[in-house]
């Protein structure tokens, strides 16, 4: 067993090679954490422990948090890092090179190829950037160092624990990002136990080196977290005179309808019913404020990433994957 054979030894290596960074072994609410997962999960006590130390509080991790993009850049700035050639070639040979994984994905799931390439785009660039924390360090510092979101964190590592237990990994091997997001497609360890599946059938759920599994797995959240098949996800809009400017912006969950926003000065010329659920946002664009109406699909895509510009990084990225090959399919 990875997780069992040889990892106190292993675990005594690294501390000794890490000894200069500050492990959680002695932090008072790891010591808990222990005390829960070995009560309700069986775990080792004597390995926790060890692996506690070993895991280390990274600074850079508790910086990176306070920044994210998606809060810090207005969208004419946000969104100069996601829609790049580069990230559009990528999507274009991400697309050539897995075609029959995203087609059979399309007709399982219902969800377009080109969201589920953008949002591998602007998680990974397509596998190339998946992360450079270890992922223990990453959760064991927000769950422990940063008590803002130390619940939710808390919970990911119990959840990280449990998913390398039955994956027979070693916990101290994966990386990912400074939020311990993983694999192409960047889930949570949560995320990872409830939605990630095993797309091409062989037996193992792998999101880091499969990119069948990676595909299957954002076409699942998608579904799960709502996803419409042939549905749109955004459509613009230009706002009368009179329209109700304190509706904009208000929620990312859509409120209001397509007809009841018309009839507050938002209205659409796209093909869409008056009944769907909808919200109105704004971007601050290089040409001046743009002004979007969000329907059902595109707040799916917010409960990958809450943020309205995540989502529109994602459906622009798509959209000019498109345009690049040439409406191939």
């Amino acid at each position: 067993m990875k997780w069992t054979t040889g990892l106190l030894a292993g675990l005594g290596l690294v501390i000794s090679a890490c000894a200069q960074e500050q492990g959680h072994g002695e932090n008072a609410q790891a010591r808990a954490f222990v005390d829960y997962m070995v009560a309700e999960h069986n775990f080792n006590r004597e390995e926790l422990v060890a692996l506690m130390q070993e895991a280390k509080r990274k600074d850079s991790i508790l910086k990176a948090i306070k920044r994210p993009a998606e809060k810090a850049k207005p969208w004419k700035e946000y969104r100069e890092i996601f829609i790049t050639n580069a990230r559009i070639s990528g999507g274009v040979d991400f697309w050539d090179k897995n075609a029959d994984a995203l087609k059979a994905a399309e007709e399982k799931y219902g969800v377009p190829p080109e969201l589920i390439v953008a949002i591998i785009g602007v998680e990974t660039r397509y596998g190339g950037n998946m992360g450079s924390y270890r992922v223990l360090d990453a959760l064991t510092t927000l769950a422990f160092d940063y008590p803002r979101r130390s619940k939710f964190f808390t919970k990911e590592l119990e959840n990280y624990l449990l998913m390398t237990r039955d994956q027979n990994i070693d916990p101290t091997s994966l990386k990912g990002s400074y939020a311990g997001a993983m694999g192409f497609g960047q889930f949570m360890p949560s995320s990872y136990r409830h939605y990630a599946v095993d797309f091409n059938g062989d037996g193992r759920v792998d999101i880091w080196t499969d990119t069948e599994d990676a595909i299957g797995s954002v076409a699942n959240y998608f579904v799960e977290h709502g996803w419409k098949a042939g549905e749109p996800v955004t459509v613009i809009t230009q706002p009368l005179p009179n329209a109700d400017m304190t509706i904009v912006n208000d929620d990312l969950q859509p409120k209001w309808t397509i007809g009841e926003l018309a009839a507050k000065g938002f209205p659409t010329t796209a093909k869409v019913t008056k009944d769907m659920p909808a919200n109105v946002f704004s971007l601050d664009t290089r040409d001046g404020e743009q002004f979007w109406i969000g329907l059902n699909n595109f707040y799916t895509i917010t409960r990958y990433n809450h943020s309205r510009l995540y989502a529109m990084a994602v459906y622009e990225l798509g959209q000019e994957i498109i345009k690049a090959r040439g409406g191939r399919s």
